[in-house]
């Protein structure tokens, strides 16, 4: 009985999210458009800049499209997690977020529930986004998406879980608006996003370095890897463990006492 109150619950915070998620037409909208914006627009001038990427799984010449279609797919995990934090900001603002703890559930274990939540709906709207992306010149075999579901489900994980533990620092909705601005930026630009980090090592080395030290760049490399079935085990074995301490982080400075300390 008390497994299937757990089924229950993760079942109707899902559902919630999901209703939410789709009635923000404008969101879902958003979601997309700022990416394929970067892969129809901006993707021209830089392929003109760089002339053909090397795509490091295979060591073989791709399109410049298709090079950075992992990072825009990471793009929208990354606004999706911020924004999702931001809904919890909210939440808590409004009181809706006092209701959900209201269960007799471990408080946890709901969180949990709602890092999971969002990650899913990270996952459908990467893959929204890969099928537009056939519309291009995008050229990633139908074994790769498939081969990527855990890499992006882990990646919107972890991403969820930094939005979380920042929205637990941040009390005030319109700072939270701000500081997301702070974090999103330049982790996609020090990242191998938008270009090999081999070009960036040319143009400045200590801004190669920050690229390095970014998680950021092992989720998109772990993405790309994946999308061309492969495993990038060296993303993977930094990724894991960040994301394991991001999230127990998240669910601890969300407990009262933390908050009193804070």
């Amino acid at each position: 009985m008390q497994s299937k109150a757990y089924l229950i619950a993760f079942q109707g915070i899902f559902l919630r999210e999901l209703r939410r998620f789709f009635a923000q037409k404008t969101r879902l909208l958003s979601a997309l458009v700022r990416p394929m914006l970067w892969l129809v627009v901006f993707a021209t001038g830089f392929r003109a800049a760089l002339g053909v990427a090397i795509m490091e799984p295979y060591g073989t010449y791709i399109t410049y499209q298709t090079y950075i279609t992992p990072g825009l797919c990471c793009m929208i995990l990354l606004f999706n997690g911020m924004q999702s934090s931001l809904s919890m900001v909210y939440d808590r603002e409004m009181g809706s977020m006092k209701v959900l703890l209201m269960s007799p559930l471990p408080r946890p274990y709901l969180l949990f529930c709602k890092l999971m939540s969002n990650a899913m709906l990270s996952l459908i709207q990467v893959y929204i986004f890969l099928l537009l992306t056939n519309l291009v010149d995008v050229d990633i075999d139908i074994i790769g998406y498939l081969y990527a579901v855990p890499a992006i489900f882990i990646i919107a994980f972890f991403l969820g879980a930094l939005g979380l533990l920042l929205s637990n620092l941040i009390k005030q909705l319109e700072n939270f608006a701000g500081v997301m601005n702070f974090v999103i930026f330049p982790m996609f630009f020090l990242s191998s996003a938008l270009y090999p980090l081999w070009k960036m090592k040319e143009a400045s080395l200590w801004l190669y370095w920050l690229c390095q030290y970014n998680p950021f760049s092992y989720c998109v490399e772990l993405l790309r890897w994946s999308l061309y079935n492969q495993t990038h085990l060296n993303s993977l074995s930094v990724l894991m463990p960040i994301t394991i301490i991001t999230a127990l982080l998240a669910l601890a400075s969300f407990a009262p006492k933390a908050g009193a300390k804070r």
